[in-house]
C-alpha cells in the first residue's frame, strides 16, 4: 500500500549548450529538494542542454544514451536519498543513432524507465524523431508514475492513456511558452483525469524565445499546491496516491463511466487529408462552405414551471436575434427544470417542446435547449435541437452522472448536424467531463460544439498575475478567469465551444457561460462571456481565404491533425487500471 509523499518540481534556466554547468546546477537543486524530504523530483524538458537547437548537427555533441554518464550521476543522488528523479535530456539511441527529446525516470536502484516525447513541437523535427515508446506508467514503491513532455499534453489522449494505466501522478516536464502559467492545459489534464500533475517548466530567454516558468504541483481537484513564478526554484506538494486512485471529477468516478465502445473513431485521423475535400467526399453529408456568423448562449436558472422557462428563453432568443445571432444555446434542463427530472420529463411532442419549435420558426433562429425527456417508460437527459423549417430532434446524453443513472437511460450515439454557419456537435452536461466527447465531435468535422450544462464549480480558476513579461499581446497580469475548462475544450479541438450553464445549481452560484474560440494561444482572446443580462453573443468565422485548402484553424484543425492515433489503442478498450 502506498502512502502520501512529498513531490518537488524544479524550475530551472539552462545555460544554452553548457551541459557541465547545467548538470552541476541541477544536481544541487535535486539534492536540495531531496534533503527537504521530496521522494519524487522533476526537472524541466531538455534541462541539461537548452532547447532551441537549429538542427541535428548542432545538438550532436550533447546527446547521450540512457542510461549514460548524466543519468548515472543522478542515480547516485537517487540512491543516496532513496528518491525518484525525472530528468529531461536529449537522448541518442545507440542502435539506430536517432535522437529523441526524452525524460528518464531514475530511482534508488537506477534507471526505472524512459519516455520519448511523442508529439513534437515546431522546432523538434529539425533534430529529433517522434517518440516510439508509447505512454507508459511505471510502478514504483512510492506509487505509479507517468511522464509526458511539453507538447504531449496538448493532446487529450496522452494524459488519458496514462490515467487509464493507473498513474497516480503525471510528471510533465516542459519548455512552455506563449502564455501565463500554470497553464490551463496543465490544470485541465489533472482535473479531467482525477490525478496529480507535477509540472517542471523552464524560465528565461533563449534565442529570442521567452519561456513562461510557473512550475507547480496540481492536485486532482485543481488546487495549485505550490508554484514558482519566475526564476530558479522548487515547488513542493504532497502527493496522495489514494486520492488519484479514486479517479473522480467533481465526485464522479469518470473512468468507470467512460463509453469506450463508442470511441472507435479516436483511432482515426480525419484531418490527414485536405478537410475541405474529405468532408465533401462522394457528396455524402458535405460540410458547408463556411462563413462569418453570430451565435449566442443564454444563461438562467430553470424551474419546474415550463411557462416561466419558456418566457425566459423567448426573451433571450429575441435579444440574441436582434444582435444578429443565428443560433442560441440554453442550459441543461432549461425547459423542464433541475428538480426531480424523472417527474418533470416530457416527450418531444409535448406542447412546451413544440413552443420551442415555433419560437425557432418565428424568429428564424436555431435553438438548442436541455430538457428531461420521456419516451414510454424511459427517461433521458436530452437536448432539443430546433431549426427553422426542420423537424425538431433530440440528442440524448451519452455519459451520465451517478444521480442521473438513478432515473435516466444513457444515449448511445453522438450528435452532429449541419447549419449554414457550419457543422455543429452537441455534448450535454456530464458528456463534457470526458475529453473523448469533444475529440470525437472534432474528428467528425465540427466547427462548433454546443454544450448545455448544469455544473456548479471546480471548472475555472483565477490567476494573480506573473512576473514573467510576455511579448505583446500575450497577457501576464491578474485574471479572474485564467483557466476555464470549456475554453480548453475549444482550443484542444480547434472548435468554437458555446457553453451555456445554469446560473445557480443547488443554491450555489454557477454560470460562467460563454463562447470560446478555436485557438487557445490567439490573443487577445476571441470570446464572449455572459454578464448580468444572461446573454452572450459572439461572431464565429468558419470561412477560408483559399478555395483549395482551409486557411482557418477551425477548418484546418492543426492540433487534431498532429495526433498520433497509433499510440491510442487503450482508449477504445474496456480495461481500466485502478
Amino acid at each position: 500500500m502506498t502512502v502520501p509523499f512529498k513531490g518537488a518540481a524544479i524550475q530551472f534556466e539552462p545555460d544554452f549548450g553548457n551541459k557541465d554547468r547545467n548538470v552541476s546546477a541541477l544536481l544541487a537543486l535535486v539534492e536540495e529538494a531531496a534533503t527537504n524530504g521530496a521522494r519524487l523530483i522533476t526537472t524541466p524538458e531538455m534541462c541539461t542542454t537548452g532547447y532551441c537547437w537549429y538542427d541535428r548537427q548542432e545538438v550532436s555533441g550533447l546527446v547521450e544514451t540512457i542510461p549514460g554518464p548524466t543519468t548515472d550521476r543522478f542515480a547516485e543522488l537517487a540512491h543516496k536519498y532513496d528518491c525518484f528523479i525525472v530528468l529531461g535530456l536529449p537522448e541518442v539511441d545507440a542502435e539506430t543513432n536517432l535522437y529523441y527529446n526524452s525524460a528518464a525516470l531514475i530511482g534508488p536502484e537506477g534507471l526505472v524507465g524512459v519516455h520519448r516525447k511523442t508529439h513534437p513541437y515546431i522546432s523538434e523535427p529539425k533534430w529529433a524523431a517522434s517518440g516510439n515508446l508509447g505512454h507508459q506508467v511505471f510502478e514504483t514503491k512510492i506509487g505509479r508514475i507517468a511522464m509526458l513532455i511539453c507538447m504531449d499534453i496538448h493532446f487529450v489522449e496522452t494524459a488519458r492513456l496514462v490515467a487509464l494505466g493507473g498513474a497516480d501522478v503525471i510528471c510533465h516536464i516542459s519548455n512552455w511558452l506563449a502564455e501565463r502559467t500554470p497553464a490551463p492545459y496543465w490544470i485541465s489534464r489533472a482535473y479531467e483525469n482525477g490525478c496529480y500533475l507535477m509540472e517542471s517548466n523552464r524560465w528565461g530567454l533563449e534565442r529570442g524565445v521567452q519561456f513562461s516558468g510557473g512550475s507547480c504541483v496540481i492536485s486532482p481537484e485543481t488546487e495549485i499546491l505550490d508554484v514558482v513564478d519566475d526564476g530558479d526554484g522548487i515547488a513542493y506538494g504532497l502527493i496522495d496516491p489514494a486520492r488519484s486512485r479514486m479517479r473522480q471529477v467533481a465526485g464522479e468516478p469518470v473512468m468507470l463511466q467512460r463509453r469506450p465502445e463508442l470511441y472507435s473513431e479516436l483511432m482515426t485521423n480525419t484531418y490527414t487529408w485536405n478537410p475541405g475535400e474529405f468532408f465533401r467526399l462522394y457528396g455524402h453529408q458535405p460540410i458547408e462552405k463556411g462563413r462569418r456568423s453570430r451565435i449566442a448562449v443564454g444563461e438562467f436558472t430553470p424551474t419546474s414551471d415550463h411557462d416561466a422557462n419558456l418566457s425566459m428563453m423567448s426573451a433571450l432568443a429575441e435579444q440574441a436575434k436582434a444582435q444578429g445571432a443565428e443560433l442560441i444555446v440554453f442550459p441543461a434542463f432549461a425547459l423542464t427544470g433541475l428538480d426531480n427530472p424523472a417527474q418533470t420529463a416530457i416527450p418531444l411532442s409535448h406542447p412546451a417542446a413544440k413552443t420551442i419549435g415555433k419560437l425557432s420558426q418565428q424568429l428564424g433562429i436555431s435553438i438548442i435547449a436541455g430538457f428531461a425527456e420521456a419516451q414510454e417508460n424511459e427517461r433521458f437527459s436530452s437536448v432539443m435541437i430546433a431549426r427553422p423549417d426542420v423537424p425538431a430532434i433530440a440528442y440524448r446524453q451519452v455519459h451520465l452522472t451517478q444521480d442521473e443513472h438513478a432515473w435516466a437511460t444513457p444515449g448511445d450515439e453522438f450528435c452532429v448536424f449541419d447549419l449554414p454557419l457550419g457543422r455543429v456537435g452537441v455534448m450535454v452536461g456530464h458528456d463534457a467531463a470526458f475529453p473523448e466527447t469533444g475529440r470525437l465531435l472534432a474528428l467528425r468535422g465540427c466547427d462548433l460544439i454546443c454544450c448545455p450544462s448544469s455544473i456548479s464549480d471546480g471548472f475555472h480558476l483565477g490567476h494573480p498575475g506573473s512576473k514573467v513579461r510576455q511579448p505583446e499581446p500575450i497577457p501576464y497580469g491578474a485574471d479572474q478567469l485564467h483557466w476555464h475548462h470549456y475554453r480548453v475544450r475549444a482550443g484542444e479541438n480547434n472548435c468554437y465551444v458555446a457553453f451555456a450553464n445554469t446560473r445557480t445549481v443547488a443554491n450555489k452560484v454557477a454560470g460562467r457561460s460563454g463562447i470560446f474560440g478555436p485557438d487557445t494561444f490567439a490573443f487577445p482572446r476571441k470570446e464572449a462571456l455572459v454578464q448580468e443580462g444572461g446573454l452572450a453573443v459572439a461572431e464565429i468565422d468558419t470561412s477560408s481565404t483559399s478555395p483549395t485548402y482551409p486557411t482557418n484553424v477551425v477548418r484546418r484543425k492543426d492540433l487534431v491533425l498532429m495526433r498520433q492515433p497509433h499510440h491510442y489503442l487503450p482508449l477504445v478498450m474496456s480495461s481500466v487500471a485502478i
